[in-house]
């Protein structure tokens, strides 16, 4: 049964009860530690789904990992959803009162000690975004994986103040993974 508020669908999934997500033989938790002083990001459990396939291929999982792990301030369960037109809309209309798909919805279930949370992203609208911009597909996903990860963690963009605190956040994440500021166009 899903969370009170969460949408339906094929969204987070707990394992069967009684089934362990570890393999057996294999330890629980990290199996080796960093060197020391050595910066870590905060683990993340990630579930990475495609209604719409059509940028299966930009969206490897290890790149969505390392763009949502960059982002992270806390250990964290996601659930990324690529989802067409039709979804994107039918999701915006349910739970945000607004009767057109979007680029990214931001579903947060728990900020504290985990991230739980589940982002969206409407392919079509990314691409169309995308190619109106005149930027890369991949550093606009990439974009808007850190603006989602970002809203789970409890950062807004309602108030100019909280915006600009937002926004730059979001440039040190991406400028940290190589993508130019989304922001100086």
């Amino acid at each position: 049964m899903s969370p009170p508020g969460r949408p339906k669908g094929e969204y987070r999934r707990a394992p069967p009860e009684g089934v362990s997500m570890n393999p057996p033989g294999r330890a629980k938790g990290p199996t080796r530690s960093a060197p020391e002083g050595a910066s870590t990001m905060p683990a993340l459990r990630l579930s990475l789904q495609f209604a719409d396939a059509s940028h299966r291929a930009l969206l490897a999982r290890h790149r969505v990992q390392r763009w949502l792990r960059a982002s992270l301030d806390a250990p964290a369960e996601l659930t990324v959803r690529i989802v067409d037109g039709n979804e994107g809309r039918t999701l915006n209309r349910q739970f945000r009162r607004r009767d057109y798909a979007t680029n990214v919805l931001t579903f947060p279930y728990q900020q504290h000690p985990l991230v739980i949370a589940d982002l969206v992203l409407c392919a079509p609208v990314v691409e169309h975004e995308a190619r109106e911009q005149g930027i890369d597909l991949q550093a606009h996903y990439a974009h808007l994986l850190v603006h989602g990860a970002l809203h789970a963690q409890g950062m807004h963009h309602e108030r100019q103040r909280d915006a600009k605190a937002m926004q730059a956040r979001e440039t040190q994440v991406l400028a940290a993974l190589g993508f130019a500021d989304p922001y100086a166009r």
